[in-house]
Formats: C-alpha cells, structure tokens, sequence
C-alpha cells in the first residue's frame, strides 16, 4: 500500500468533517427567526431563505452519507494492510497517523519514549520502502 493510499482515507475524514460542519451551520441558519413586523407592505421578490436552505442541506446530507460510504470503504483497507504490521510499534504508528488522523507531533507524543515528530515519520516511511521492495503493495 503506497503512502497516497494510506492518505486517502485521511483527506476523507477531513473533507467529511468540514462537511458534518457545514451542514450544523445551514441548519442554524435555517431556524426561522421572529418576523420584523413593521407594519410597511413588503417588496416584490420575497424569497424563502429556509426553503433554499432546505434543499441545500438535502443535498449536502446527501454527499455526507456518500462520503461516510467511501470513508467505511477505506478503513476497512487501512485496518487489512495494517493488521499485516508485525512490529507493534510500527503497527501503532500507522493506525494513529492514518486512521485516528493524529499529526505526526501528536504520533510521537502518544508513543512517548524518545520518539520525535521526525522519528515516527521515518519509522512509517521506511516501512512502507521495505514493502515496496518486497512487493508487498497488496495486502
């Protein structure tokens, strides 16, 4: 498995979570509020504002369950090609950084030791060159 795979799953879950954001803002914005009664006629072209906002969350709850599917498709690859990881640390590495999506920093801190951002890193990128070598691509 090459490190772009590995960090697909991880631009998924950061594209789902922007979206799982959005969709709280539209639905915020779509409660309506207390109406200005003012007592002046309205102008022409009144618009729905939630009926428009209503389509929009359609659509992105839509995108937000696609989303989930592909993501679900994905760990479910993650965890075959690291279940394979004979070294428990190297195996911790890759199931922190690819499906917790922790940073690199935070990888380290949780291995703790003396493991450093870069550390952690080259433990991953080694691995993944040894496989490679190997011909060990596929699980």
């Amino acid at each position: 498995m090459s490190l772009k795979e590995l960090s697909r799953y991880y631009r998924l879950h950061m594209r789902l979570e922007r979206n799982l954001e959005m969709l709280q803002s539209l639905e915020n914005a779509a409660h309506p509020r207390a109406q200005s009664l003012t007592g002046m006629p309205h102008a022409v072209g009144v618009t729905d504002k939630v009926g428009d906002l209503a389509v929009e969350i359609a659509d992105l709850k839509n995108r937000i369950r696609a989303l989930q599917a592909e993501l679900d498709r994905e760990e479910t690859k993650l965890n075959r090609f690291i279940s394979t990881i004979e070294n428990d640390q190297t195996r911790t590495i890759f199931r922190l950084r690819f499906l917790r999506c922790l940073t690199w920093g935070e990888v380290a801190a949780v291995i703790g030791g003396r493991n450093t951002e870069k550390g952690v890193k080259n433990i991953c990128y080694r691995y993944l060159k040894s496989c490679s070598a190997v011909g060990r691509d596929e699980p």
